[in-house]
């Protein structure tokens, strides 16, 4: 029996179960990554769900490195 007062999702990008905080966002595993604006809508443009805070890094280098080509 499922405990958890959160709801458990997959990541989009990976699979990896995490538990989501939306309903407490500074308390959610994904708050810990910060994303400025264009990161965010990067992010947004190619993924529509939740993600866990590794694919987070993981896209944010990805389009930090796309802008130094």
């Amino acid at each position: 029996m499922d405990l958890s007062k959160h709801e458990i999702i997959s990541c989009e990008r990976c699979g990896k179960r995490v538990e989501c905080k939306a309903n407490s966002y500074t308390k959610c595993q994904c708050s810990k990554v910060q994303l400025n604006l264009n990161e965010v809508q990067y992010v947004s443009e190619c993924f529509e769900g939740c993600l866990c805070a590794d694919c987070l890094i993981v896209l944010q280098q990805e389009y930090r490195a796309f802008l130094k080509s």
